[in-house]
């Protein structure tokens, strides 16, 4: 099978392009000189000429609270336009399998129960994140309505958690939860400093998915998208708060210090937990353990730190 896979840069990307199922395919993986994704007559004239049996749509536009407080407009558009083209210029060439990668962001804010599928679109999403989050759920909707209207094209969209592994981004002006709590602890360690910040009072729970295990999901999904619902969650299925997420990292890094908060600071929804009962009835449950995860993300940082001096 010769797969289109858009985003194979990104951390989901390279996760999927180095798991062990992997080799079982070809893939098509043009940097973007090569496809340009917000233009549709490059994103057709590509899926024309090459013609694949399927595509993993991973591309977009992603960052922590503080980008997508900074530049919503940008997480809108962006993350729409290449969706919509992918999607459109797919059909049209009736390309017979196409899975889209959503986000748990497309859900509604401060949920006490675990997130269902059924979900979407029954309440108000989180602000610091809207514009991203109505881009993806105008692209998962855009798969089931091509779907609906043409029954031969199997176009089905994963609900990924948040996510965390290797090739994650550690900046901290653009990272997520777990990569700067990483780069934040590490850092401390190394320079000496005994106590880290942690913005509010730790005690907002999150769901963190390490990336291997979705790669996983999105390799059986390709193979078996005829089986698959419309929506499916690929997560966790419990959550933890920020606080065990910091004393893990310090586990894992080796940080001795203390920790302090800070109230003043936003933290975005106090809860945000998705249901993974489709997915164990589909096949599949995730097999990492968040201190396994953890040690393989910060062996693969200790590298990077050494690669960039």
């Amino acid at each position: 099978m010769k797969i289109l896979l858009t985003g194979s840069t990104g951390m989901v990307g390279r996760n999927l392009l180095e798991h062990p199922h992997a080799v079982k395919f070809q893939w098509l993986t043009p940097s973007h000189a090569e496809l340009d994704l917000s233009v549709f007559s490059s994103v057709s004239d590509y899926i024309g000429v090459e013609r694949p049996d399927a595509i993993v749509h991973a591309a977009g536009k992603v960052g922590g609270i503080h980008a997508n407080m900074r530049e919503p407009v940008r997480f809108l558009i962006d993350n729409l336009d290449m969706g919509r083209n992918v999607l459109l210029a797919a059909a049209q060439h009736s390309i017979p399998r196409l899975i889209n990668l959503a986000s748990s962001c497309i859900y509604p804010r401060n949920r006490q129960d675990a997130l269902r599928e059924e979900d979407i679109l029954t309440g108000e999403l989180e602000p610091t994140n809207e514009g991203y989050a109505l881009a993806k759920i105008a692209v998962a909707r855009l798969a089931e309505y091509i779907s609906r209207e043409r029954p031969e094209l199997c176009y089905r969209s994963l609900i990924p958690c948040n996510l965390y592994g290797r090739y994650d981004n550690f900046d901290p002006i653009r990272s997520h939860l777990i990569p700067a709590i990483i780069h934040k602890t590490h850092q401390a360690k190394v320079q000496g400093i005994d106590e880290i910040e942690i913005w509010g009072d730790g005690l907002a729970r999150r769901e963190f998915l390490y990336a291997q295990d979705l790669a996983g999901a999105v390799l059986a999904a390709v193979e078996n998208a005829d089986s698959l619902p419309n929506m499916l969650n690929i997560g966790l299925g419990v959550d933890y708060t920020i606080n065990e997420y910091y004393q893990a990292a310090a586990e894992v890094i080796g940080f001795t210090g203390s920790f302090r908060h800070d109230l003043t600071k936003p933290v975005g929804m106090s809860k945000k937990l998705t249901s993974i009962e489709k997915a164990k009835n589909w096949g599949w449950l995730p097999t990492t353990t968040l201190k396994t995860g953890l040690e393989a993300t910060y062996e693969f940082y200790i590298k990077e730190i050494g690669k960039n001096g």
